[in-house]
């Protein structure tokens, strides 16, 4: 299941942060701005929304981290979940299988900057693109969903991430201002509602 938060400013972050567990009300009072604490606690209390509407899960969620850092939810090993925020928004995904998930707002496109981040054939799909500035957040979050379903770098190789994708499955969600990906291994793919 996706969950979508499409606007950060309209929730009330205080209450946010006295039903968070206390180990993510400290880390999204790690942040000094109080955006960056809004995306974070948006993202966070959609999965618990999604956990107590879809998965019958009403206790406050904790996490614990495997080796790369990717969280998992203390307690219930079977689901899986992943957070993403961008300036304008958050999305959730949170599924029985391993699922990953990015969001991405549509920014000015940099050439030099997708220079150091993509291939040469993911820049010539870019250059050839109606929409560069799409093509180029739609492959970036294509390579951030995969990096949080995996929590493997590809030994620092972003530029090459997705040359080898024969086992997992891209989902993108086109809106306004934002592109949200997901990614999953194919062998579950059908298991996340898209």
């Amino acid at each position: 299941m996706i969950y979508l938060c499409p606007d950060i400013l309209n929730f009330d972050l205080e209450q946010a942060l006295a039903l968070a567990s206390p180990q993510r009300r400290e880390y999204a009072l790690r942040y000094r701005q109080e955006q960056d604490q809004r995306r974070c606690m948006a993202a966070y209390q959609m999965l618990q929304n999604g956990l107590r509407a879809d998965f019958g899960i009403n206790e406050i969620p904790e996490f614990t981290y495997n080796h790369h850092g990717k969280p998992a939810l203390l307690g219930h090993p079977d689901i899986h979940f992943s957070m993403s925020h961008c300036r304008v928004a958050a999305a959730v995904a949170i599924d029985y299988y391993p699922v990953g998930i990015d969001i991405e707002t549509l920014d000015q496109y940099s050439e030099e900057v997708a220079q150091c981040v993509m291939s040469d054939e993911e820049m010539r799909r870019i250059a050839a693109a109606q929409a560069p500035a799409k093509e180029f957040t739609r492959l970036w979050t294509m390579k951030e969903s995969l990096y949080k379903l995996t929590g493997d770098d590809h030994h620092g190789d972003i530029a090459h991430m997705l040359d080898d994708t024969a086992g997992y499955k891209f989902s993108t969600l086109d809106y306004t201002d934002y592109l949200v990906t997901t990614c999953q291994h194919l062998l579950h793919a059908d298991g996340l509602d898209t």
